[in-house]
């Protein structure tokens, strides 16, 4: 890959990667057509990126994925993608006068790009107790992550005891004491697992994700815990005052828990004035329980934005389980379907439906979702093409032509 990266950054396999990121996290392959939404990106700057001074042709942009690459934070643990992408060039048939595709190349294959072959790994997700966050305590192991995950102990011994060796997300080998008692028995680490505690800097409410792959080695991995929607726009504050500390010269503490603010509101512009000018770009992405995708699959945006959207739908949402092992679905309303008739957003989908959830409290952070993010309940209502061009607020697909034709005006 192509891509630059920085010194103490850390590339993991793929498989680690995505059972410590979410089994059910979408990663973008490699050469299949995308939307880039910059809004999106733009919340995860560490404060709002100046954008207005660009010029922007449409509020989102048709790329095509170059290369997929899959890191952690040196500080945090937290994982991230790395993605080049690169607007769609276009080029008018000769033939037909229609406007084209240009074909993508897939020259050095998948697996050198991105596309890893899928590996199958066994993964244990476990949100710790304030019991199992104590650095003086121990951490009980779930029954699943000691049968599936650890090596099997001798139950019939007189000690059910072992020392596993696991290797954190920067490749440093951790040894803990396994041992099988109490009334009732159960699985806990002991010796050792304190001061793996102290080093992640790990609370209550964190998750760790202990991993094996094919070859019975056994990886762990932390999730941070979710913050509050007030605790998230305090944290982006800190953050914005992080930037401004280091730009005067002032040391500041590399370690935060917040889950927004790791990108650089500059490294936001750089992108979308690059995807502007239809030049190749890179973005990082740190997926969390507040963040949406802002790279998405084109046919997903497409099928979404087929439906006309109103008020009053019913529609449905999936998230996953804190362990990681199945989705499970919410149910509710929209309240307001509605695209900015102006300003630089202008006939953005993006969060375009306000929802009232059944479960508003677990959803607390999803009030205000995108079309390809829901499913509509009600199978009576169909697709209505017709919708897109006769209603304003569902301008987005005819964009597309506007960004075909920005091209070729930069071609001539």
């Amino acid at each position: 890959m192509s891509m630059q990266q920085g010194v103490a950054e850390r590339q993991l396999d793929p498989a680690i990667w995505k059972a410590i990121a979410g089994a059910f996290v979408q990663v973008p392959k490699v050469y299949s057509r995308v939307f880039y939404f910059p809004p999106g990106h733009a919340e995860q700057a560490t404060c709002p990126p100046a954008l207005s001074g660009l010029d922007l042709p449409n509020p989102a942009f048709e790329c095509r994925v170059q290369a997929v690459l899959y890191c952690v934070h040196p500080k945090s643990d937290e994982v991230f993608l790395k993605i080049r992408l690169a607007p769609i060039s276009r080029i008018l048939s000769e033939q037909s006068g229609r406007i084209e595709h240009h074909p993508a190349a897939n020259p050095a294959g998948d697996h050198e790009n991105g596309n890893d072959p899928e590996v199958k790994v066994v993964f244990s997700v476990k949100v710790l107790t304030p019991s199992d966050a104590n650095n003086g305590g121990g951490f009980s192991v779930p029954r699943s992550c000691a049968e599936t995950v650890f090596p099997p102990l001798n139950y019939e011994a007189e000690h059910s005891v072992q020392t596993i060796s696991v290797i954190d997300v920067h490749g440093n080998s951790w040894e803990f004491r396994h041992i099988y008692r109490g009334t009732p028995r159960r699985h806990l680490l002991t010796t050792g697992w304190s001061k793996f505690v102290d080093a992640k800097k790990l609370v209550a409410g964190d998750s760790t994700v202990f991993v094996k792959n094919q070859n019975s080695q056994i990886y762990v991995g932390v999730r941070r815990k979710p913050t509050s929607l007030a605790c998230w726009r305090l944290s982006r504050l800190v953050a914005a005052a992080r930037v401004r500390s280091e730009q005067e010269g002032r040391n500041t503490d590399e370690f935060s828990r917040s889950q927004n603010g790791r990108v650089p509101p500059e490294s936001v512009v750089e992108a979308v004035d690059l995807a502007a000018k239809g030049k190749p770009f890179e973005v990082v992405y740190y997926p969390n329980a507040r963040s949406q995708p802002f790279v998405i699959k084109a046919e997903l945006v497409e099928s979404s934005l087929k439906m006309y959207w109103e008020a009053g739908m019913i529609v449905r949402m999936a998230l996953e389980t804190e362990d990681s092992s199945r989705l499970t679905w919410f149910q509710g309303v929209v309240s307001s379907a509605t695209v900015p008739d102006h300003g630089m957003w202008k006939g953005s989908p993006w969060r375009m439906l306000q929802v009232t959830w059944d479960d508003p409290e677990i959803l607390s952070h999803a009030k205000e979702v995108s079309p390809w993010q829901v499913e509509c309940v009600d199978p009576s209502l169909s697709t209505h093409t017709s919708f897109l061009s006769s209603q304003k607020k569902f301008r987005f697909l005819r964009i597309l032509l506007i960004q075909e034709n920005y091209y070729l005006l930069k071609r001539v």
